[in-house]
């Protein structure tokens, strides 16, 4: 992250954070599979996974910010550090993600000691690919939704998007569950449980959900309506909404 910080300054973008993010976790998981003790299966499928999911995130985050101004969010840290913007924004944004990070790898790390490729394994790649298939399913809907002129100012609402109004962070979410899971064949892996459920409430609660929803109630009159009709997060069949 302090690498990561020093390419933000040289860019004068903070978002940079965000492609680096992504790349965080697959050089967690390379840089751990070689002093695992788990059998070989487990670990070159929690390694693969971890790198495949890390990698399309950098290169989805990396294509949404290129060529578009800052982050918001970022210009208001920035404008709210004061004079000591650098030091500021290294530690409240670098340093704190990278915190986040490495706890939220943990069950990462810890399956590359377990004891075998059991069931909760074949569990944790099941919940995995269900998490997956929603956040990259969910993030190329939107994208196509946004590069069509047509929809400026519009609610997306067709797809996964019809079930819930976040179908990337619930997938995320998944894709992190599915991780414990994998770690779960030794009760140390079994207990990085605070890993997945901190990952889950920064989607629901932190930065992810309630940062963007505040600014689509903004910017998009219909988004309320979206929001009285459709699951925040688990996906769940569109409510019928009754005239008013």
């Amino acid at each position: 992250m302090t690498a990561t910080f020093g390419v933000a300054r040289w860019r004068g973008r903070y978002d940079t954070v965000d492609t680096f993010w992504g790349l965080g976790f697959p050089l967690i998981a390379v840089v751990s599979l070689p002093f695992g003790s788990a059998p070989w299966p487990l670990r070159l499928v929690v390694a693969a996974l971890t790198v495949v999911w890390g990698l399309r995130l950098a290169i989805h985050l990396h294509l949404r910010n290129h060529g578009r101004p800052e982050d918001p969010r970022y210009v208001r840290m920035a404008e709210r550090a004061g004079p000591r913007l650098a030091v500021r924004m290294y530690v409240r944004v670098y340093l704190m993600q990278g915190v986040v990070l490495w706890f939220v790898s943990l069950p990462v790390q810890f399956a590359m000691y377990g004891t075998g490729f059991g069931v909760t394994a074949w569990l944790g790649v099941l919940v995995w690919l269900i998490g997956f298939t929603f956040e990259t399913a969910g993030d190329e809907q939107l994208r196509r939704f946004r590069a069509d002129p047509a929809n400026r100012g519009l609610v997306l609402d067709t797809g996964l998007w019809r079930y819930t109004r976040h179908p990337n962070y619930f997938g995320d979410a998944c894709v992190w569950w599915g991780f414990y899971l994998l770690a779960c064949s030794w009760w140390p892996g079994a207990a990085t449980v605070l890993s997945p459920l901190v990952m889950t409430f920064l989607l629901v609660r932190g930065t992810g959900k309630p940062m963007l929803e505040a600014s689509l109630r903004k910017n998009r009159p219909r988004y309320a309506e979206y929001i009285e009709r459709t699951s925040g997060f688990v996906p769940l069949p569109p409510k019928r909404l009754t005239p008013r």
